[in-house]
């Protein structure tokens, strides 16, 4: 049955990690964990220059929406000195819609034609459209082209246009993806800002154009943070105050660096800060050169995986203490984010917090678990004990924790004390029944008292007998000692109880007892179902036979009590005397006095 619990829970357990992958559950945190964990850039090419339209620049030249063209057509005259020194392409990540004046509209046009190295922008303005699908059901459409923002005419017949739309998550707008590529309708086909930039650079170093992905977008890593790439305010570069053939055949790309051009986005990379959309135009370029693409592992199989393990864990959990399932569910977590970054490195994604949220959830409810057992083990040792002994006793039990109610039995030392009712057959006979019962619950709430006091553990009951141990299950101190002081105060309390029966009944009851020392076989004893506690052996059977031969008022003890407590109590010799069931005689003592020791009033 245990087994059957155990396999169950592992499946349910291995069910609900695949449907967390699958269904992408923890998708936003997820995302957050890749980024704070795996993106973390690397060195950026020296390829790429980016020339900035900062708060310098437009301080000096007015606010960009005043300039005319000719800004522009001096920064071409200016990086392309000459058919040596020259950028290998000039990215304008800026749109160039409007006819602003003719004249400086068409010289720069004529720029760009003369050069034959620029590369503009061009944007889209998407909308929501239901639309059909293959089977003829309606379907929401989020990237329906409504219209789209041209470079101005005579600029866009002469240059190379890619569009400049972000690709921002869905679910946190950060921009982890990029456009490659996008399908205008049936029969257009547009490449991306980045990709067109990246065919110009590679047709100018005669290299083969060669993608990472036949996928109209891609996953990329960032190389850069902001701020990482070589760039340089335009009208440093206007006024000459940086050399021409520091941009020598490199990609350069002209953008917006001013934050009232809401051209910034959230990236990854550095999740306090934004990015410049001309910094993250670089990082897909050399994203496409480097191969530094991502590459979605299929979720079936990843569910598949995570399935695998969080089922393993949670079998093998099953048997192991707190200590170890936190060590295995902590070292998973741990061994599956490594495999994440390495896994992420060599340019694939995978579900990063499934399995290590659900190990670390696998760790609480098996350490709740474990502490709701030991719980109930004390609740039980407590409740089995409570029989026995008395309540501070139970209490440094339920403190240790560490006793365990099972069959069998250990050696130990002990001391052992009988006691019953002289002449209680008889006395019965003359009473009634409710009589006799009310004289036997008195008796036992006394001795059972006195028991207790003393930190005895109460053996059992055997009708007018009382049985108990000292020195079991636990240690305690001189407890020899403790178990004459228990007899003397059963003692002192029978004479009193004795007198209230005498004068409720007309009936003398006293007690005879019994204590011996030494060792014996203490444990529970019986079955599965039904054990008591107990101690056996020739020690108790001695102090057994002490109290069936004590006369009434009398504690009678063993020679091995009385040279164990010395001077510490007063006795008389009775001598040896044959007991029943023994060979040999034993020389025994009986108790007068407890030196420096009162019984409590009322015992």
């Amino acid at each position: 049955m245990k087994l059957i619990k155990r396999i169950s829970a592992s499946i349910l357990a291995g069910v609900i990690a695949f449907l967390a992958v699958y269904l992408n559950l923890l998708s936003v945190a997820d995302k957050t964990a890749e980024d704070v964990l795996y993106h973390h850039h690397s060195d950026t090419m020296g390829q790429i220059r980016i020339i900035k339209i900062d708060d310098k620049t437009m301080n000096k030249l007015g606010d960009i929406s005043t300039w005319d063209r000719s800004v522009y057509t001096k920064l071409l005259n200016t990086l392309c000195v000459s058919e040596e020194v020259r950028p290998a392409v000039i990215g304008f990540d800026i749109l160039l819609a409007s006819d602003k004046d003719k004249k400086t509209d068409k010289e720069f046009a004529e720029a760009c034609k003369k050069y034959g190295n620029v590369v503009c922008g061009f944007s889209y303005a998407f909308s929501k459209e239901l639309q059909e699908d293959k089977s003829g059901g309606l379907v929401e459409n989020s990237m329906t082209v409504k219209d789209k923002v041209l470079p101005y005419k005579e600029l866009r017949n002469v240059v190379n246009v890619g569009f400049v739309n972000a690709l921002m998550d869905n679910d946190d707008s950060f921009i982890r993806s990029s456009f490659l590529r996008f399908n205008e309708d049936k029969n257009v086909t547009t490449k991306s800002f980045s990709a067109v930039v990246y065919e110009e650079f590679m047709k100018s170093q005669g290299k083969e154009i060669s993608y990472p992905t036949d996928s109209m977008a891609m996953s990329f890593r960032y190389s850069g943070n902001p701020g990482d790439y070589e760039n340089v305010s335009l009208v440093d570069v206007l006024e000459g105050n940086i050399p021409a053939n520091a941009f020598d055949d490199c990609i350069v790309l002209v953008g917006a660096y001013a934050a009232g051009m809401m051209d910034a986005y959230f990236v990854p990379v550095d999740r306090s800060s934004q990015m410049y959309g001309v910094e993250i135009h670089a990082n897909v370029i050399e994203a496409i050169m480097e191969g530094r693409t991502l590459e979605n592992i299929n979720k079936t199989i990843d569910g598949l995986i995570s399935a695998f393990i969080i089922a393993l864990i949670t079998f093998v959990c099953w048997k192991l203490s707190v200590a170890e399932t936190i060590a295995v569910c902590l070292a998973t977590a741990i061994l599956k984010l490594l495999a994440g970054f390495v896994l992420f490195n060599q340019g694939y994604t995978m579900n990063v917090l499934s399995v290590p949220v659900l190990a670390i959830v696998i760790a609480i409810i098996y350490v709740a678990v474990h502490y709701y057992e030991a719980r109930m083990a004390k609740r039980s040792i407590e409740k089995a004990f409570s029989k026995y002994v008395a309540p501070q006793v139970v209490t440094e039990i339920a403190k240790d924790g560490t006793y365990e109610l099972k069959l069998g039995g250990e050696n130990r030392n002990i001391a052992v004390l009988f006691v019953d009712i002289r002449g209680f057959t008889t006395l019965s006979e003359s009473l009634e029944p409710e009589q006799v019962v009310d004289i036997l619950n008195g008796y036992l709430e006394l001795t059972t008292r006195c028991i207790f006091r003393h930190g005895g553990t109460l053996d059992k009951f055997v009708g007018d007998a009382t049985m108990a141990v000292f020195n079991a299950p636990f240690d305690t101190d001189d407890y020899i000692y403790k178990a004459v002081l228990t007899a003397w105060d059963i003692v002192q309390g029978g004479n009193k109880i004795e007198s209230e029966f005498v004068e409720r009944y007309g009936k003398h009851v006293g007690f005879g007892v019994g204590v011996n020392c030494g060792p014996a076989v203490v444990g529970n004893i019986g079955c599965e179902f039904r054990m008591d506690y107990t101690a056996i052996g020739d020690t108790v059977n001695t102090a057994a036979r002490l109290e069936s031969n004590a006369p009434r008022g009398n504690v009678y003890i063993s020679q091995a009590v009385y040279e164990a407590l010395g001077d510490r109590i007063t006795v008389e010799d009775i001598g040896e005397i044959p007991l029943k069931g023994k060979s040999n005689g034993i020389f025994v003592y009986t108790v007068t006095g407890v030196n420096g020791y009162t019984s409590p009033e009322g015992v």
